[in-house]
């Protein structure tokens, strides 16, 4: 199945600590079912120090489920995503618009 969304859309979170808030997909893991969003769903990581790298605490955004993710149309709305054909062509388009993707 074609995916709804993927990196660089910029989405809106519905649900979690983090609702109401808005970002960019860093990456998208199908298989999982889950995206990292920057900005979104941030957890402190405690790293090790090495010759290289300082150690402490870092915060990280952690994935978040595809669920709990709506695609932002062009008036910064939520909105759900469609499929259509356009040229012979498959393409995303948003419902509450109509745009493509």
């Amino acid at each position: 199945m074609a995916a709804k969304l993927k990196k660089g859309d910029k989405v809106v979170v519905l649900a979690g600590k983090d609702k109401g808030k808005e970002g960019e997909i860093s990456s998208v893991n199908p298989k999982s079912g889950k995206a990292i969003v920057d900005g979104v769903n941030i957890a402190i990581r405690h790293i090790k120090q090495s010759q290289t790298s300082q150690g402490g605490r870092v915060p990280q955004a952690m994935p978040i489920d595809l669920s709990n993710l709506a695609l932002l149309d062009s008036k910064g709305k939520a909105t759900r995503v469609g499929f259509r054909e356009e040229d012979g062509k498959k393409v995303r388009f948003a419902k509450t618009t109509g745009e493509a993707v």
